[in-house]
This record gives C-alpha cells, structure tokens and sequence, in this order.
C-alpha cells in the first residue's frame, strides 16, 4: 500500500514537471526563460514602467558596455534576449498568446501556431495591399476591354457590308498599294498588311457601343473609385429631378426618360442598349414599350455586333 502510494507521488510529479516544462520551449518566446523574469517585471507592471526597465536593462547589456571579447558575446546573448522579451510583452496580442502559454502549458500546438502565425505573416501595410489589388484589377479591366473590341472588329472586317465599305475608303484614300507585281514582299505579308488597313479604317469609321466599344479608362475600376462621389451626387440629382419633374409635377416624359423606362422594363443596362441596333431602339419607342400596360416582350432582337 505504501508502495503503491509512492508510485503515484511520483507519477503526479512527473506529470506536474512536465506541464510546467512544456511553457518554457527553446524557439518559442523567450525559451527556457520566463519573458517576464528576463524583464524583471510581473504581469501588473505598467507599459511605461516596463519601457523604462527595458531600457536600463539595455544600457547595461548593450555589448559595447563590455571589453573583453568573451564579456561582449555573453552580454549580446543577454541583449538579444531582453529585446525578445520586449517586443513580446509590448504587444497587446503577442502579451495575451504569451500569457496564455503560461497559464496553459498543456496546449503546446495552440501555442505555436499562435507564435508561428505571427512571424511567418508578411508584415505589409493593408493600404499598399488594397492598392495593389484595385491596380490588378483595373489592369485586368482594361485589358479585357481591348480584347473584346478587337474581337469586334476582328468580326465586322468578315462581313461583307463593313468590309466592302472599308475597302471603298481604302481605295479610295490610296491605301493599297496599286503596283503589287512590282511589290517583292510575300502575299501574305501583303494581305495581312491590308487586312490591318481595312481594321484601322474600320476602327475610325465604326461607331462601336456597347461591352464592345472602344475602351477607355473612365471604365476601369480605379477611376471609378475616384468618380464614386460624382457618381452618387449625380444618381441622387437624377432620383430628386425624377420625383419632382415627373412623380410630383405630372411632366411628360422626354426621350431620355422614355429610353430608361424601356430599358428597366426590359432588364438591360446602359451599355447593352446602347448596342442595340437603332431601328430597334425606334420600334421600342413607337410602341410606347415606356408605359407598363403596353409592355410585353419583344421578339428576339440582335445587338449590333451578332
């Protein structure tokens, strides 16, 4: 019995030895050391009093203090320590996850994904992240607009209306070459030559409206952040304008205001009805599409550009 006894003395023991330990690992905080020991200083102690202690202690340990080679190594592993210290326990955070570690030694993975987290972490300024990312993006933005134009015209140059009416101003302008005997350069490079001078053209003759149009910053995500609060001033204007004019004043409606009314009956935004082919914005508009008890769904109509 007294045996058994002592068996488990000795076993609670180990038990008790070893959670203690466990708050004090070589690599995580101050080590085998109680940062708050290292500082010479308890959890109570005020931040400006252990500023003040931190930087005695440093002073005192700063290995220029020292002359002898083997002085100056021992007080710089002293110096490295003190800082450690703290930098851990003058952050509000890095001083709760440290705090914790001691009051619960046992939750050792918890304590250094918390430690890790924190140093493995890239330390950059939110306000650079965010400006890095509305960069990309305005980047991507006005990259896809150029692509989907290009497809555009790379699809207006195949049909016969545009290009016959490219290749007249062509023509026309002394474009092409007329001597192409005498030209030495390949036939391809001479088609794809004149296929660029028909593209061009049609690019300044062309009127592209619509997700197709010809890009333009003013579209782009980061000026439209600037634009935000014109933006806003000018919806709220259109909104006030609206009930005062219309709801309340009993005004006809003019072209602009039938246009809108057509184009949220209809689901479409700004840029879709602008591609709309123009005698179909008309049939819209004679059929008085505006007013809720004319409106039906139309027959499928054709962007400009299908």
């Amino acid at each position: 019995m007294v045996r058994h006894r002592q068996v488990l003395q000795l076993l609670l023991f180990t038990v008790f030895s070893v959670s203690a330990s466990h708050a004090f690992i070589d690599g995580l905080y101050c080590g085998r050391e109680n940062c708050y020991d290292v500082l010479g200083i308890t959890r109570d102690t005020s931040k400006s009093e252990m500023a003040r202690t931190y930087r005695q202690l440093a002073r005192k340990y700063h290995p220029d203090m020292h002359k002898t080679q083997e002085a100056k190594a021992k007080a710089a592993e002293r110096f490295t320590l003190i800082a450690t210290a703290y930098e851990i326990l003058k952050d509000d955070e890095s001083r709760k996850d440290y705090d914790d570690m001691l009051d619960n030694p046992e939750a050792i993975y918890r304590h250094y994904y918390r430690y890790y987290r924190k140093r493995m972490a890239p330390k950059v300024d939110i306000r650079i992240v965010l400006a890095v990312t509305i960069t990309v993006i305005s980047a991507v933005q006005y990259y896809g607009a150029w692509h989907r134009y290009r497809a555009a015209i790379d699809h207006l140059i195949t049909v016969p209306k545009y290009r016959l009416r490219a290749m007249e101003i062509a023509k026309k302008e002394g474009l092409f070459n007329p001597n192409k005997k005498k030209d030495r350069r390949r036939k391809e490079e001479i088609k794809e030559e004149e296929e660029n001078t028909l593209k061009r053209i049609l690019e300044e003759q062309v009127d592209i409206r619509g997700g197709y149009s010809k890009p333009t910053v003013r579209h782009v995500l980061w000026v439209q952040l600037v634009l935000l609060p014109y933006t806003i001033g000018s919806y709220l204007w259109w909104q006030a304008r609206w009930l005062i004019k219309f709801t309340l004043g009993g005004q006809e409606l003019g072209l602009p205001e039938k246009e809108y009314l057509i184009r949220r009956q209809m689901a479409l935004s700004q840029s879709q009805w602008d591609a709309l082919e123009e005698k179909d914005r008309q049939g819209f508009l004679r059929d008085e599409l505006w007013m809720p008890d004319k409106f039906k769904v139309p027959a499928p109509f054709s962007p400009a550009l299908t």
